[in-house]
């Protein structure tokens, strides 16, 4: 299998991966870069656990060619919080509003609602669960989710 060499943007850092071709993004993330954060659900772009923000945008990395990031800047839910460990206001939220329960879902769930927040800082209800729409969580019922986007949407409104 041949290799190629892949540079882009990974949580703010230039890097450049040397990976087999048919690598996904996903694959890379967690093989090459070590980033675990991004979760394998479905692997066929269906359950969100693999969400990461690629030039402003959520995507699935599961099925996301790894040939297709050559130049684009990514974000993954270890880029986050900023460079001192300071929780984003979304993650704080999660964490204060029962929106974690099992976990996996998180980093997903997460990445989604800043890909949101970053177009839309004062998103409606129906925005929010349509950001999340395709992320699956089997155990909050979403309500706690949407809640904890709603409060970090209040506490960017109070940081400003």
């Amino acid at each position: 299998m041949k290799n190629v060499s892949v540079t882009f943007t990974l949580n703010g850092d230039l890097v450049t991966a040397e990976v087999p071709a048919t690598w996904t993004l996903l694959k890379t993330l967690r093989e090459y870069f070590e980033l675990t954060g991004t979760k394998e659900g479905c692997g066929v772009g269906e359950c969100g656990a693999c969400t990461v923000i690629i030039d402003g945008n959520a995507v699935s990395s599961c099925i996301y060619p790894i040939l297709e990031v050559e130049g684009t800047s990514v974000t993954t839910i270890e880029g986050v919080a900023d460079k001192n460990g300071a929780l984003h206001p979304l993650q704080k939220a999660f964490l204060e509003n029962n929106g974690v329960q099992c976990g996996f879902c998180t980093s997903g769930m997460i990445m989604s609602a800043k890909a949101l927040l970053d177009h839309n800082p004062k998103p409606t209800k129906d925005q929010i669960r349509t950001s999340i729409a395709g992320n699956f969580c089997r155990c909050t019922g979403y309500v706690q989710i949407v809640d904890s986007i709603e409060k970090a949407v209040e506490m960017i409104k109070e940081k400003k």
